[in-house]
């Protein structure tokens, strides 16, 4: 089996992929969805027991490198370049060209990227989701009619981008000097939503439709955040405050739930990802509403695989208290692929979210 492997790696190791961007103008977390060297190197290292790997940079000259490439499945972690349907532009490539992927078709990558437009699904599927609205242009400010505080985020980013503690209104000066710097820097609508005072938990999610299982819970602990800090898991918490030699332990897993509360919040995250359709692998973010009950606040069907424990990735995480090492995690996902397109086990494969 020869394998292709579609990435975007961080401009800092890869100069060819900071000249295609250089003219962009965006903010300086616009790389954050990238993927570093050594994340692409460990999971290349893990298809290995598959075949050959070939690597393919999801740039401009992608398509070209696919059609001559000669793979038979592409496992597809690229984030894309720009625009609001990137996280799509990979698999719609490999659609055209007939070749087969791993993870969430380009639908489904585009409708979770937007925000409110999954939201506006997961509604449409009865699965719980704060209150919301879109603010496109800054005179849409004054007809957001939510209850505060709200916190407000691009309306299709990822990893946290434009996602910190100033996105905490409090009342609605707040709200108009945040949403209006969002709006300039970024050029795409804000989405406000009710802030949702509860806990908060991720669940990594393996596998397609009715066979889809979560992995164990990955609950946070804000108490682990810098005294006054807002207790959201933002950019800050991701990027800045930690770092190797002050590493912040803000993760529980398997995460302290009862026995209801853990079906309650593993019930939720599974309707989220199915109502989107996604496929293979995923995660799903979560918050409770002051009455406990868990609300969706995102899905992301191109999880983070940091393979270093002590980058906090949370679905490697959720992986290594289910007893599944990296590698295992990485080949689990190829498995689930192959088994949904063909119908068939690659030899001697043991999948584990059978």
């Amino acid at each position: 089996m020869r394998l292709g492997l579609a990435y975007n790696q961080k401009p800092d190791a890869d100069e060819s992929a900071r000249g295609e961007l250089s003219r962009l103008d965006n903010p300086d977390d616009r790389f954050a969805e990238w993927d570093d060297a050594s994340t692409i190197d460990a999971v290349a290292r893990a298809l290995t027991a598959f075949g050959p790997v070939v690597r393919l940079p999801a740039d401009r000259a992608f398509p070209q490198h696919l059609a001559t490439a000669q793979v038979d499945l592409v496992f597809n972690m690229a984030e894309g370049l720009n625009g609001p349907s990137r996280e799509a532009h990979v698999p719609a490539i490999c659609e055209f060209l007939e070749v087969p992927y791993t993870g969430s078709d380009p639908l489904s990558l585009t409708l979770a990227l937007h925000k409110a437009r999954s939201k506006e699904v997961f509604l449409a599927h009865s699965v719980p989701t704060a209150p919301f609205r879109v603010v496109e242009r800054p005179e849409d400010i004054a007809r957001v009619d939510l209850d505060f505080p709200v916190f407000v985020k691009p309306i299709h980013e990822g990893s946290s981008k434009g996602i910190g503690v100033a996105n905490f209104c409090p009342g609605r000066a707040a709200l108009v000097e945040r949403t209006t710097e969002l709006l300039d820097r970024y050029g795409q609508p804000v989405l406000v939503e009710e802030f949702l005072p509860g806990d908060e938990f991720t669940v990594a999610i393996l596998g397609t439709g009715d066979a889809a299982r979560c992995l164990p819970i990955v609950g946070l602990q804000f108490d682990a955040l810098p005294a006054g800090a807002v207790p959201v898991y933002g950019y800050e918490a991701k990027w800045v405050w930690d770092v190797p030699e002050r590493p912040l332990d803000i993760f529980t897993c398997p995460a302290k739930l009862e026995p209801a509360e853990l079906t309650r919040v593993e019930e939720t995250a599974l309707s989220a990802y199915r109502s989107l359709g996604c496929r293979d692998w995923g995660r799903v973010d979560l918050r409770c509403d002051a009455a406990g009950v868990p609300n969706v606040v995102e899905v992301n069907p191109l999880p983070g695989i940091l393979p270093d424990p002590s980058a906090n990735s949370c679905f490697p995480k959720a992986a290594r208290a289910e007893g599944m090492e990296y590698d295992t995690l990485i080949q689990t996902a190829v498995r689930l692929a192959w088994r949904r397109i063909t119908g068939e086990e690659l030899p001697g494969a043991r999948v584990e979210a059978a």
